[in-house]
């Protein structure tokens, strides 16, 4: 079957948090938004969330058309998904929950829409199960907040067909995010498996007595958490090496990955994965020198610096804050 490689109409299942978050960029790409939510209040706190959120999307940049207005909330599920092109779920994390609504969603949505998670770990292919059509069933889990953060990641299940992936890779990226293909399904996926690896420990360095939670997010977001915003570990690590990347790294600093530093056992160093993370980060690299890539870090260092400064001094914070 075909699906929908361009949307008009954006209909939002569950408008919590996350929920209102994809209202938010929805709307701002120009697009109608119908959206639907048992809780009590949830249009008004939707509305709100809207507004709160709208500022900072007019200096983002506006695509033709964006209005708050193009926001309809309606009373049912049915009537939500009804006229929608592309459908965003963001209930609760309850498998039985999520099983019974897309029964629903999927039978009532026309056959050629999109319907997309924004599960955080659950896998697709249990809670798609008695969806109809699931070949055009896909997670796509953003993050907070989502009118801002342009990651999503886009994860098929056992039914999903190849086609609805690259559709929906490419209504994400007119969206304006960049979305990543989780080629397995694994839980938690592959950012929050990664974030919850820090927040394990974390907490354990809270529960040792070693850091307050301050200090833990002192040592992030003055050190390891502004690299971050612009180049990832692996590059990190490649100019750590030197000019002769990450093969030195890996030699330097991998008997390390051995000692008790962390709760989280490493895996083994074996030839075959120095190879893979090696093959990875020289074509991450691909032409640019260390000493270009050097350059690039410091630029974006000094952005990222010069950005948290203007934005403090704006809300009356101290440099040291």
């Amino acid at each position: 079957m075909s699906v929908i490689t361009k949307i008009q109409t954006f209909a939002a299942l569950g408008v919590g948090v996350i929920g209102s978050g994809w209202v938010a960029r929805a709307l701002a790409n120009g697009l109608d938004v119908v959206a639907w939510d048992p809780a009590p209040g949830a249009e008004a706190q939707l509305r709100a969330n809207v507004a709160n959120a709208w500022p900072a999307l007019e200096q983002a940049g506006l695509k033709p058309g964006a209005a708050p207005a193009r926001l309809r909330f309606v009373a049912t599920i049915e009537e939500a998904v009804a006229d929608a092109d592309f459908i965003q779920e963001s209930a609760p994390e309850r498998l039985e929950l999520k099983l019974e609504l897309h029964a629903r969603v999927s039978a009532a949505a026309k056959p050629d829409a999109i319907i997309a998670s924004s599960t955080s770990g659950l896998l697709p292919s249990e809670f798609y199960r008695d969806a109809l059509h699931p070949e055009r069933c896909i997670v796509g889990h953003p993050f907070n907040p989502v009118y801002l953060l342009p990651l999503v990641e886009v994860v098929g299940g056992e039914k999903t067909s190849p086609e609805t992936i690259e559709a929906a890779k490419a209504i994400y990226a007119g969206l304006g995010m960049r979305p990543l293909h989780v080629r397995k399904e694994v839980p938690g996926f592959i950012a929050d498996r990664l974030l919850e690896a820090l927040w394990r420990e974390a907490l354990h360095l809270v529960n040792d007595g070693v850091a307050t939670t301050g200090e833990i997010d002192d040592a992030i977001r003055f050190g390891a958490g502004l690299r971050w915003a612009f180049m990832g570990t692996f590059q990190i690590y490649t100019l750590a090496g030197g000019e002769a990347g990450m093969r030195h790294f890996m030699q330097q600093f991998g008997p390390a990955l051995q000692l008790p530093w962390t709760y989280l056992p490493a895996p083994e160093l074996t030839d075959e994965l120095i190879e893979r993370v090696v093959e990875g980060t020289t074509a991450q690299q691909g032409a640019r020198s260390i000493k270009a890539l050097e350059r690039y870090r410091d630029d974006c260092l000094l952005g990222v610096l010069g950005a948290v400064a203007a934005a403090k001094a704006h809300h009356g914070l101290k440099p040291e804050e």
